[in-house]
């Protein structure tokens, strides 16, 4: 078993006021995909130039936000928010759901490409290159945080989360995530789009490369504890959620390759 790097959650204080790493990580993630938008909107394959990069990346942090939020009311805690609708406001409690914040970013992309005049599919296209590293960086705020941490094991090096108030040696799935969903979703991301692709093509990659590799770190993460597994005894709400974006992901990966065959066709 590996000891737990026992963190404090609170990077540093100003006065009353605590910055917690949480909040430094998806400050980070924003940073760095503002840098890599930047560095492809030179590219002349992309339609995005750098003047839409700013606009791209505040936008994509508005979605993250508000999608996450409400997402993981309406998902996660929808007889909570029944009872008490006020809660949603509640942000200090913690909450907040990836597939929620990816609706509320797909939102805010098709938002951002009619307001600045801009094909929807070359926008969401981007965000998807932009989007893995900030995933990554987030499940590091998780783990520092120690919160969706994962099911008892008895692998080596398996962790015991100070806060775990069972004590039980857990599989530090944070960083699995850390891992799928991040690093290797990035990578994958990254070399696909290293040249030019159907437009649509790079989102359908991302939801598709996303929904298996989280349905895959499902299997290592604790269920939350008031919806516990959903369905068969072992899927868990998380993984439902995953289903229907990766049949998304399929169908727009159809969709923009067999669009450039036709166009191919229609251009002989």
């Amino acid at each position: 078993m590996l000891p737990y790097p026992d963190i404090d959650p609170v990077a540093f204080s100003l006065g009353p006021a605590q910055v917690h790493w949480y909040g430094l990580t998806y400050l980070a993630g924003l940073a760095f995909a503002w840098w890599l938008g930047v560095r492809r909107s030179a590219r002349p394959d992309v339609p995005l130039r750098r003047e839409h990069i700013d606009d791209l990346v505040f936008f994509s942090a508005l979605g993250v936000v508000l999608g996450g939020r409400i997402g993981y009311a309406v998902f996660y805690g929808g007889e909570r928010l029944l009872e008490d609708p006020l809660w949603l406001l509640q942000v200090w409690q913690g909450g907040m759901s990836f597939h929620g914040g990816l609706l509320g970013v797909i939102i805010a992309m098709f938002w951002f490409a009619r307001s600045r005049g801009l094909a929807v599919g070359a926008v969401l296209d981007l965000a998807a290159l932009l989007a893995p590293m900030g995933l990554a960086l987030g499940r590091l705020g998780n783990f520092i945080g120690q919160e969706l941490w994962g099911r008892p094991t008895d692998v080596p090096w398996a962790m015991v989360f100070p806060n775990d108030p069972l004590q039980l040696a857990r599989h530090p799935s944070q960083l699995y995530q850390f891992a799928l969903e991040g690093l290797l979703l990035f990578g994958i991301m990254l070399w696909f789009t290293a040249r030019p692709r159907p437009t649509w093509a790079a989102s359908g990659l991302f939801c598709v490369g996303y929904g298996c590799l989280r349905f895959l770190a499902e299997f290592f993460r604790e269920p939350d504890a008031h919806i516990g597994f959903q369905a068969f005894g072992w899927l868990t709400r998380g993984q439902l959620l995953c289903l229907p974006m990766i049949a998304l992901g399929l169908f727009l990966l159809w969709w923009a390759y067999r669009h450039q065959s036709l166009t191919g066709k229609e251009s002989r």
